[in-house]
């Protein structure tokens, strides 16, 4: 099977939803005349993100009757649709979160798990931890999500590969530090060097859309990735530009890739829960 896959990587305007949400539908818009067949969105494309105390007013929940997801689920049924959002729940608790749209249903909703709350980052202070790290079906095979600071821990990756995805979706509002000697920020050049190792070590497609722009004072720097099971990069989107860019991606390479190496086949999943048990029981 061929899947199309688009990477959306947008500026968004902080608390803005309604104008987050034009920008969403033109860049579906430019997707689906392309011939794309599921589209990944940054973490908080719909909001901007730092939310600090704006994050119980611009909080949406992803059902029919809510405006900003009505209008979602309705182009999702032709086009698969990943979004970020800030999620509340019954207890009025907000998450930042991620949908999964497919031919005009919520088919899986993420909540982050890791609320980075050191450095230039305070969402711990705002923002409920998830508490769930599951994979889920679509039309393309088993997928996974994953919010930012969710991939740079071994442990929610892992447990999606073993929950059986294939395809790992990572959205981010990841800001540039550190400088180098080439364009790539720091930050920029370990993100990647983190995608490609998942790639490798998990033989999966592994996708990543970062925005853009500025925000009170962060530089969002962009370069949307997709790996695929060996490796090796198929689509890297430019630093610091607003766009969307397209890739095929064969997903009988997963068939191939693991034929040659069947890490999952040899993976020794009662081993780590037993080791894991024997570690969390020590005092």
């Amino acid at each position: 099977m061929k899947l199309n896959l688009a990477l959306a990587q947008l500026t968004t305007q902080l608390g803005n939803v309604e104008n987050n949400l034009e920008k969403h539908l033109v860049m579906i818009k430019e997707a689906r005349s392309s011939g794309a067949d599921l589209i990944l969105f940054p973490e908080l494309s719909l909001t901007g993100y730092v939310l600090q105390d704006l994050a119980s007013t611009v909080a949406h929940r992803p059902t029919a009757d809510d405006p900003v997801f009505k209008t979602l689920l309705a182009t999702s049924r032709d086009l698969d649709i990943v979004c970020g959002f800030v999620d509340e729940d019954s207890r009025h608790r907000f998450y930042i979160a991620s949908a999964y749209l497919s031919r005009g249903e919520v088919r899986h909703v993420h909540h982050k798990v890791y609320l980075p709350t050191y450095g230039l980052f305070d969402e711990g202070r705002f923002f409920a931890w998830g508490d769930a790290v599951r994979a889920f079906d679509t039309r393309f095979g088993r997928v996974g999500l994953l919010i930012c600071e969710d991939f740079w821990h071994a442990s929610p990756p892992y447990l999606l590969w073993l929950d059986g995805a294939d395809l790992f979706l990572l959205a981010s509002a990841s800001p540039g530090r550190g400088l180098t000697a080439d364009p790539a920020l720091e930050s920029a050049r370990w993100v990647e060097h983190i995608n490609r190792a998942y790639a490798s070590l998990f033989t999966a497609f592994v996708a990543h859309a970062n925005r853009t722009g500025f925000e009170d004072g962060l530089n969002f720097w962009g370069g949307s990735t997709i790996f695929d099971p060996n490796g090796e990069l198929v689509i890297k989107a430019p630093y610091h530009q607003e766009t969307v860019v397209m890739a095929e991606i064969d997903l009988n390479q997963l068939h191939r890739t693991r034929a040659r190496l069947p890490v999952l086949r040899d993976e020794r999943t009662a081993l780590v829960l037993r080791e894991m048990q024997r570690i969390t029981a020590k005092p």
